[in-house]
């Protein structure tokens, strides 16, 4: 939700599929994403499943970490003609390895996921809901990665992978599963993204973090919306850094910001 509704403060037309409950909150959801003039044409309404609510906890350092309750609407995600439709219509599908910890759900994003033009693939760990298994046919249809430090070193333990630096991780999951591109969030390090063969770098921009929810979608949505307004690699990154940077020193996922935002980190160069 929170990659499509950046993808909409940027210009970027974006249908968000999910589901929500019968329930008060699944009707507070749905209008404020009405509210953030987000479509909700393809949110569905689970008849017996609640509307998800997860606990945020922020450390000493406003790092967060989620409890994630299951079993909730997103789980039951139906595939439907209206979905595949403007999934084949679209430039880009964005999608998680959360949404598949349900049999539904993830059949239903492995459908979609096969009319797709351009796959995005957020990795967005959350234990204890993935496996090995369930990663593998999502990562071999990626075209584009997202990952962090520590989901990295997840992968490379458990598919063994050799060598000792980032760029030698990423051209040995790009061979494996044929990725074009691994953009690797850092924190307060910025990023690094492999791309056709090349290791880019941003040393990220410096903010009084209030909290970093929501700083991860942001950087995707902003890396996303650039890649399809068809910037280099080196300004896509400076781009994203600086929205990420942005969103992680306001509270809350999704701050209001518009273009200036980019002007205004450039004196930290």
């Amino acid at each position: 939700m929170n990659v499509s509704l950046h993808l909409h403060k940027q210009g970027i037309q974006s249908e968000f599929i999910s589901a929500v409950g019968e329930d008060t909150l699944g009707k507070e959801l749905l209008s404020f994403l009405a509210d953030q003039g987000q479509s909700t044409k393809l949110v569905q309404t689970h008849q017996t499943l609640p509307t998800s609510t997860v606990e945020v906890h922020l450390d000493e350092t406003h790092q967060a970490t989620y409890t994630i309750v299951e079993p909730v609407a997103w789980d039951g995600i139906k595939l439907t003609e209206e979905a595949i439709d403007t999934v084949k219509r679209s430039d880009a599908l964005v999608y998680c390895s959360l949404t598949c910890r349900n049999e539904e759900s993830k059949n239903t994003i492995l459908a979609l996921i096969e009319h797709a033009k351009f796959r995005v693939f957020d990795i967005n760990l959350r234990p204890p809901f993935y496996n090995l298994t369930t990663l593998k046919p999502l990562l071999q249809a990626a075209d584009l990665l997202k990952i962090n430090e520590e989901e990295l070193v997840y992968l490379q333990k458990e598919l063994k992978l050799a060598g000792t630096t980032d760029e030698q991780i990423c051209k040995q999951l790009s061979i494996l599963f044929n990725i074009k591109t691994i953009c690797i969030t850092l924190g307060d390090k910025g990023a690094k993204v492999w791309d056709h063969e090349h290791m880019y770098s941003h040393k990220g921009f410096k903010v009084i973090v209030e909290d970093t929810v929501g700083a991860g979608d942001s950087f995707l949505a902003t890396y996303i919306s650039s890649m399809l307004y068809g910037y280099p690699v080196e300004t896509i990154l400076d781009r994203a850094c600086t929205v990420g940077a942005y969103v992680a020193s306001q509270a809350g996922a999704n701050p209001d910001y518009d273009d200036q935002i980019y002007s205004t980190f450039q004196e930290q160069k």
